[in-house]
């Protein structure tokens, strides 16, 4: 699977339990360097009947989200090649059409002092890694529900 391509997601009924709260053809763009981080993002979201895209570094982001027909989150590792996370996302901000995507930044690098610096750079939430396969649904559901979330995993600490 390249960087730039549809993760391999299988759709869920629309009247799955899983999928309640979640509007029909949502689209999350990842943003993620790490395979395997992205692998176990996009199986989650897939979980819940959501479509993802994936890019692996905040370069050439705003471009890329300019292409999609529909987006309605963006999950922003902060560490990231070529462009952090931080750069990539007042580029978003300073697009007339993606400036209200929400963003949530997502990193390993998850304790309340990186909290404060993604609320202060203007992100709309923080998940810390690992990822939390049990919580992720429901944080997603809540992010995508207007909801601020700003959570640090302590899975596998």
């Amino acid at each position: 699977m390249s960087p730039d391509s549809t993760s391999p997601t299988q759709p869920v009924p629309n009247d799955s339990p899983r999928k309640q709260g979640i509007p029909k053809d949502t689209t999350v763009l990842v943003v993620e360097d790490n395979v395997s981080n992205f692998v176990l993002i996009a199986r989650l979201l897939g979980f819940i009947g959501i479509h993802c895209e994936w890019k692996t570094s905040g370069y050439e982001v705003v471009e890329y989200a300019d292409t999609l027909t529909r987006l309605d989150l963006i999950l922003m590792d902060i560490h990231l090649p070529y462009e952090d996370g931080y750069s990539a996302l007042n580029k978003i901000r300073s697009s007339e059409r993606l400036k209200s995507i929400p963003i949530i930044a997502v990193t390993a690098e998850a304790d309340q002092e990186q909290i404060n610096k993604a609320r202060a750079a203007g992100f709309n939430g923080f998940l810390g890694k690992p990822i939390n396969a049990d919580q992720f649904p429901d944080q997603i559901r809540r992010i995508l529900n207007g909801e601020s979330v700003w959570e640090i995993s302590y899975e596998g600490r």
